[in-house]
C-alpha cells in the first residue's frame, strides 16, 4: 500500500539537498501539488513557524510521516527473509 501524498501532509526528506542547505530527515509540509501529483512544493519552517526554504520535490525525495497506526505497512516495507 502506497500512501498518496496530499496537501498539508507532513513529510521528511529522504535525500540530502545541500544546494538548499536541507538534509535527509528534515521535516516540512506539502503546500502545493504540482504537475498533477508528480511533484510537490514543500515548505520548511523553524520552530517559530518562519519559512526558511520552499522547494519543489519529487515523490521519491520525501516520505509522509504518520502519527497514527497504519492498517497495513507501506508497500516499500520488506518482510525479513
Amino acid at each position: 500500500m502506497t500512501t498518496p501524498i496530499k496537501l498539508l501532509d507532513v513529510v521528511a526528506l529522504t535525500v540530502d539537498l545541500p544546494e538548499y542547505n536541507l538534509w535527509r530527515g528534515q521535516v516540512g509540509t506539502v503546500v502545493e501539488i504540482l504537475v498533477g501529483g508528480s511533484a510537490f512544493e514543500v515548505e520548511f519552517s523553524d520552530r517559530e513557524g518562519r519559512t526558511y526554504e520552499s522547494v519543489g520535490l519529487r515523490p521519491d525525495q520525501i516520505m509522509v510521516l504518520h502519527y497514527e497506526p497504519l492498517t497495513a505497512p507501506p508497500s516499500s516495507a520488506q518482510e525479513p527473509a
